[in-house]
């Protein structure tokens, strides 16, 4: 007799330990939109670089063109003016990005290709957010425009 019930007890303990688990890890339901106010999310700051940036392109160590950017930082609100105090060791350090990309041939050919783009705005985060930590979501490359000699 108990070992024709036994299999029964086991079913049916699986199917309630399986409802069980079924409820605990169930989805919970987001709060309608009515019930959590919205908070006003403050718009970012873009802080434009003072001066453009020009970058050679060098071909068998000649400059067979230049290449002429305008960058600005996206910050948080009422930072614009942290990037203006450390704007000298940014553009010091852009100007390594630049110089670096510039050498690995990022400024030849297609050089407005979206994808090298990424690339060097990736790179120019990297620096930024190394010397302002707190803050910089985004570089955004303003202007740029290659002269070939």
């Amino acid at each position: 007799m108990l070992g024709k019930l036994l299999p029964l007890i086991v079913g049916l303990i699986a199917l309630l330990g399986g409802g069980a688990a079924g409820y605990v890890l169930r989805p919970h339901e987001e709060p309608a939109a009515e019930e959590t106010p919205e908070e006003p999310v403050a718009p970012p700051d873009y802080a434009k670089l003072n001066n453009q940036f020009v970058v050679p392109v060098l071909e068998q160590g000649r400059v067979v063109s230049m290449v002429i950017l305008s960058l600005s930082l996206e910050v948080p609100t009422g930072t614009s003016e942290k990037v203006y105090d450390v704007e000298p060791k940014l553009r010091d350090a852009f100007l390594q990005v630049l110089f670096d990309h510039s050498n690995a041939g990022g400024f030849r050919g297609s050089f407005t290709d979206g994808a090298n783009l990424v690339l060097l705005r990736r790179a120019l985060l990297e620096v930024a957010q190394g010397i302002l930590p707190e803050g910089v979501s985004d570089v955004l490359i303003v202007e740029i425009v290659r002269q070939d000699s």
